[in-house]
C-alpha cells in the first residue's frame, strides 16, 4: 500500500514537472513579482534581529548588543500594556464583525437588481468613497460633526441627540467613528470580489427554482450564497489573520488628547516609540510580538474553517 501510494506520488510530480517544463514561459511572468515579494517582504525580515538587541544605528545590526527578551518584558510590563491591546481589539473586532457582512448584503442586493443603468450608477456611487484619502476622510469627519458647524452634529441634535457633544474627541465615540466611517468608504469597493463571484453563477439554477415557485430570498440563500461561500470563508480567514493590525495612519489622524485611551493601538503605539523617541528595538519587538499573535490567529482559524467548510488557504 506504501508502496502505491509512493508512486502515484512520483507520478504526480513527473507530471508537474512536465507541465512546467512545457508552460515554461508563463512562468517568466512570476518572475517579477517574486522579486518585489523577496526584496521587500522577505528582506527586510532581517530587521526583526532588532527586537533582540540594544540596537544602536552607529554599530549597526551586527555589532548591537543582544539583550534577549529584554524588550518583550518592557512591552509586557507597560502599564498600558492591556489598555493597548484591548483597544486594538475592540477597533479590530467591531470592524470585522460589522464589516465583513455588510459589503456581501450590498453585492446581493445589487446582483438582485434587474435594471442594468440602476445597476451600474449604483456601484459606481459605492465605489467613489474607496478613492478618497485618508487625510481629506478624517478631515470631512471633523468638519461634519463640528459642535457649531457640522451638519451630522445639528442633525442628531434635531433627533434629540446633544448639540453640543464633540464626537472626534469623545473617547466613547472612537470605535463607532473609526469602523463605519471605513464601512462607508470602503463597503463598495469590498463588494467586487463577490459580484465577480455572483457572476459565474449559472442563471438556469435561478430559471430552475422560479419554475419550482422559489421566490428572491429563497434563490439567494439557496443558489447565491453557496456560490459565494468559499469567497467569503477566504476572505474571513484573511481578514481574521490581521485582527491585530490596525492601519496607524487613520487612527493617528483621529486621535487627540480626549480621546487618546480608547484611540492608542498598537500600531500607533509602535510608531511613536519607534520613529518619535527613536527606541528601534522597543518598536521592532513590539511590530514582532503582533505579527506573531496574527500568524497564530490565521493558522487557527485556518484550521477550524478547513475542518468547518472545507475550504481553506492551504
Amino acid at each position: 500500500m506504501k508502496k502505491t501510494v509512493a508512486a502515484m506520488n512520483s507520478r504526480k510530480k513527473n507530471q508537474t514537472w512536465k507541465l512546467m517544463k512545457r508552460n515554461w514561459c508563463l512562468y517568466l511572468f512570476l518572475v517579477p513579482a517574486v522579486v518585489f515579494i523577496g526584496i521587500f517582504c522577505y528582506a527586510p525580515m532581517y530587521g526583526v534581529l532588532m527586537a533582540f538587541q540594544d540596537y544602536s544605528p552607529g554599530k549597526g545590526i551586527m555589532g548591537s548588543n543582544w539583550v534577549g527578551l529584554k524588550w518583550f518584558q518592557t512591552f509586557f510590563h507597560l502599564p498600558r500594556f492591556w489598555q493597548i491591546v484591548k483597544n486594538t481589539l475592540v477597533v479590530s473586532l467591531y470592524s470585522l464583525v460589522v464589516g465583513f457582512p455588510i459589503p456581501i448584503v450590498l453585492a446581493l442586493m445589487i446582483n438582485s437588481v434587474k435594471s442594468t443603468r440602476f445597476k451600474k450608477l449604483t456601484q459606481t456611487i459605492t465605489y467613489m468613497p474607496h478613492f478618497i484619502s485618508t487625510v481629506i476622510l478624517v478631515g470631512m469627519m471633523s468638519v461634519f460633526l463640528s459642535p457649531r458647524s457640522g451638519f451630522l452634529n445639528h442633525l442628531i441634535a434635531m433627533l434629540g441627540g446633544p448639540d453640543d457633544l464633540y464626537y472626534m474627541g469623545s473617547a466613547s465615540a472612537f470605535a463607532h467613528l473609526y469602523v463605519w466611517s471605513g464601512i462607508w468608504q470602503n463597503m463598495g469597493w469590498s463588494s467586487i470580489i463577490y459580484l465577480a463571484a455572483l457572476a459565474g453563477v449559472d442563471q438556469e439554477l435561478h430559471e430552475a427554482a422560479m419554475v419550482d415557485g422559489a421566490n428572491k430570498l429563497k434563490r439567494i440563500i439557496h443558489i447565491d450564497l453557496p456560490a459565494i461561500m468559499p469567497t467569503m470563508v477566504i476572505l474571513l480567514i484573511m481578514n481574521a489573520g490581521n485582527i491585530m493590525s490596525v492601519g496607524y495612519e487613520k487612527v493617528y489622524l483621529m486621535q487627540n488628547d480626549l480621546n487618546l485611551t480608547t484611540a492608542e493601538v498598537i500600531s500607533t503605539y509602535v510608531y511613536k516609540i519607534g520613529l518619535k523617541q527613536q527606541q528601534y528595538s522597543y518598536s521592532a519587538a513590539i511590530g514582532l510580538f503582533n505579527n506573531a499573535i496574527n500568524f497564530f490567529l490565521l493558522v487557527v482559524v485556518n484550521k477550524i474553517s478547513k475542518k468547518v467548510s472545507g475550504s481553506s488557504l492551504w
